[in-house]
């Protein structure tokens, strides 16, 4: 067999090993990775010649369908309709994006949009190393993609958040056109209550990057932002909210102004960085926001719990886990300081050894120079809860990475028993069984 066919060979088998791997023999603990319930998964299934489709063209200013330039389209703009109106009535707005294929391609389009509609380059960030996305940041998409100016929030380290007194001088100084909240290391409600006055004062636009905690938003157990007065809301759709991976804008028009940058944001999806909007993700999206509706304020609710109950218990056995003052955290994730035990980097690889499957993260005081082996690990309980997962079970697991972190076992040893309690919660709770299940469910609501 020539290196050509032996490539293609070690590829399928590959793909085959990791879904044995990472979805039957590892525990999940990565903040950033969500879980699809059998539905959505059969969703996707079920919808597979869209994945081969295009839809490029124009949507108006309710979000829905205008013009596409390809015919074909009968059916798939009934989808994107649907979807697009079901994530605005589960997060109370009036205008929502659904062909963004990313987070961070959400965040490309309303950062370029505003950027237009304020003819402004100016953004105040939270600082990366407290807890921003790299694509809000001058060194990724924001600065070296769309050539914006970053400014930093004052971020206070004691609290994990951002400092309003602070920044609101930063902003009224710097007159952005653009201010930022949310991010990656995403402990604690931003204070956008706070400073929407001063966004006012300057004429800034507020975005709030809820990738991490959309699914907490939907279930109540986090802030709401548009309550809170932000203008535009840009997520992923595969973290807490659990659906399959893609990108959301959402927002509220109200006057003028925000009717001009929902224009500039459209302009800046389509023609100026989408082409194939990756169509067969689509109606799973909507099978989640229905879950989310139905399930969500449950599952949010455990999650939180899930991440507070594992903060409390690794601080009361010896780690330095941040936020200890306010109860570690208020969403999915905790940060732990694990210096003590080598770093980040080696902590992570060490439990990766052990089939506990986390992530390395620089924390706000750390050298921004060592990204290989930071001090801190972020930890991630969204996929775990909605396998069952409660706070008893949370401690035993708890248990298992104190005993790898801190050298009392080898993770060769802990990580049989990691399989073994991994097989223990091999049913995916806090939505449907089945799309007949969810049409079951919709004929009797």
């Amino acid at each position: 067999m020539d290196e050509f066919f032996n490539l293609a060979l070690e590829l399928i088998e590959a793909s085959e090993r990791h879904e044995r791997y990472r979805d039957l023999e590892c525990i999940n603990l990565i903040a950033s990775e969500g879980l699809k319930s059998p539905a959505v998964k059969e969703m996707l299934r079920l919808t597979m010649d869209l994945e081969s489709r295009y839809a490029e063209g124009e949507n108006d200013l309710n979000g829905h369908v205008k013009k596409r330039y390809y015919q074909g389209q009968r059916y798939i703009t009934v989808i994107e309709n649907c979807v697009t109106d079901l994530m605005k009535k589960l997060f109370k707005c009036n205008w929502a994006d659904v062909r963004l294929v990313s987070g961070t391609h959400a965040n490309l389009a309303t950062f370029k949009g505003l950027s237009l509609a304020t003819k402004n380059n100016k953004m105040v960030v939270t600082p990366l190393s407290c807890g921003a996305h790299i694509s809000h940041d001058y060194t990724g998409l924001a600065g070296m993609v769309l050539g914006l100016v970053n400014i930093d929030h004052a971020y206070d380290i004691e609290e994990m958040n951002i400092d309003p007194d602070k920044s609101a001088s930063i902003i009224r100084a710097a007159k952005p056109g653009i201010i930022t909240f949310g991010g990656s290391l995403f402990l604690f409600p931003h204070p956008v209550k706070e400073l929407r006055s001063v966004a006012d004062e300057v004429g800034a636009y507020i975005v709030y990057d809820a990738a991490h905690v959309l699914g907490l938003i939907a279930g109540g157990m986090f802030q709401d932002p548009f309550a809170d007065g932000a203008d535009f809301i840009t997520s992923s759709t595969h973290k807490t909210f659990p659906g399959p991976q893609g990108g959301v804008i959402l927002g509220n028009i109200k006057d003028e102004r925000t009717e001009e940058a929902v224009k500039k944001i459209q302009y800046a999806i389509f023609p100026l960085s989408t082409s194939n909007t990756h169509l067969g993700r689509l109606p799973a999206v909507g099978i989640a926001a229905l879950e989310m509706r139905v399930f969500g304020g449950d599952l949010a609710r455990q999650t939180v719990k899930n991440a507070k109950a594992a903060g409390q218990y690794l601080y009361e056995n010896g780690l330095k886990v941040l936020g200890e003052s306010k109860g570690f955290t208020e969403s999915h994730q905790i940060a732990v300081d694990v210096r003590e035990f080598g770093g980040g980097g080696v902590v992570a690889e060490k439990l990766e050894e052990a089939n506990i499957i986390l992530n390395r993260n620089i924390l706000p005081y750390d050298d921004q120079r060592n990204r290989e082996n930071p001090s801190g690990i972020r930890i991630g309980f969204q996929d775990v809860t909605r396998r069952g997962f409660r706070e008893e079970d949370i401690k035993y697991l708890c248990d298992l990475m104190l005993q790898v972190i801190k050298g009392k076992r080898k993770p060769s040893e802990v990580r049989e028993e990691v399989i073994e309690l991994r097989k223990e919660f091999s049913e995916i709770r806090y939505g449907f069984k089945s799309v007949k299940e969810a049409i079951e469910y919709l004929k009797r609501a």
